[in-house]
């Protein structure tokens, strides 16, 4: 289900007024069901995938709480990781590297076949396995105490106002909301219903629009001029700022519909002064989970300049690897390395 779609209004008139209506437990379990059949209304095989990190992570963060042992800790974190990595690797990656190992070892010489999956990527996979490491992660480190309920732990996984396009949210900023009974207000309605009206008009008025002579141009570059062509990448370039915040700004006021406040994801990114800024303005949620759970533990800027480059370019090919399984996002993050370092 999307948010501009027919089908969302209603689903969420039905959703708020059943919740408004329950007790703070029931009202996390509520949510969790409707998050669930808010993903699965696109394809309800892949909530077992949703199911999957959530069991894999709440099993794993309580034994790393109460194992003693740092070794036992660090096997146990590390099933988490691989688990979480493993599927999204199959489904995202698999056909990737696949395709890329037969095209180099034919270019060699060698024949090699191999089977393509070909797997449809699950709606939202690439932002809450990244949100369930970040918790697994946090309970290893000890900035985290796994919750007594797993509702709600599985409602941190799956809600729905940020499920399929983030942000990716923190356990120690969702969490305690859960524990609290969330009453209707006036208040959070009329600060969320012109965000929410912004974020369509951003999301539906100018990306849908654009993105019609987007693809019209770059789906036939030879029938336009070199002008047209970097006006056209201009023109891309405010439709992906406008179709990511706009849903972004969409799933912020629906969320605060629900009593419940989300990060914020963008801050006008294009009035940055640099590049730097820049990252610390678009997409904000993925720009700190990788300073916190990659820049900072390969040695960020501390160890010299040289490792400190190193690093960029690790988190800047892997953030370019995560938007996409193809060559043109590696080439794309590893541009951003070079201006970044």
């Amino acid at each position: 289900m999307e948010f501009n779609s027919l089908i969302f209004p209603i689903f969420f008139i039905i959703v708020a007024t059943i919740y408004y209506n329950l007790e703070c437990k029931n009202q996390n379990r509520w949510l969790l069901i409707c998050s669930y059949f808010f993903y699965g209304w696109w394809d309800w095989r892949f909530c077992s995938l949703l199911l999957f990190s959530t069991l894999l992570d709440w099993n794993i963060s309580k034994k790393i709480y109460s194992t003693k042992n740092i070794n036992s800790k660090k096997i146990l974190l590390l099933i988490s990781l691989l688990g979480n990595l493993g599927v999204l690797s199959i489904f995202k990656y698999y056909d990737f590297f696949a395709k890329s190992f037969h095209f180099i070892f034919s270019q060699l010489g060698f024949k090699l076949d191999y089977v393509s999956l070909n797997i449809i990527l699950p709606m939202g996979i690439s932002f809450y396995t990244f949100q369930t490491m970040a918790y697994s992660i946090d309970v290893y480190r000890g900035k985290q105490k796994p919750p007594e309920d797993i509702s709600k732990f599985a409602l941190y996984v799956s809600f729905f106002p940020q499920l399929v396009a983030g942000p990716i949210e923190r356990a120690n900023r969702l969490l305690p909301q859960f524990s609290k009974v969330r009453k209707f207000c006036f208040k959070n309605l009329n600060n969320a219903f012109p965000l929410i009206l912004f974020g369509f008009f951003k999301k539906v008025v100018i990306a849908d629009s654009l993105s019609v002579l987007v693809d019209n141009t770059f789906s036939n570059p030879n029938d336009f001029s070199n002008i047209d062509l970097i006006l056209c990448i201009y023109i891309f370039s405010f439709q992906i700022y406008c179709d990511f915040s706009g849903y972004s700004d969409i799933a912020k006021g629906v969320a605060r519909m629900l009593g419940i406040e989300i990060s914020s994801n963008f801050s006008s990114p294009y009035f940055s002064s640099s590049i730097t800024e820049f990252w610390r303005r678009w997409h904000i949620s993925l720009s700190t989970w990788f300073r916190d759970y990659l820049y900072i533990p390969l040695g960020g800027s501390k160890e010299g300049k040289i490792k400190a480059i190193r690093n960029i370019f690790i988190i800047f090919t892997v953030s370019g690897f995560w938007h996409g399984a193809n060559w043109n996002f590696i080439v794309w993050g590893l541009f951003h390395s070079i201006l970044r370092s």
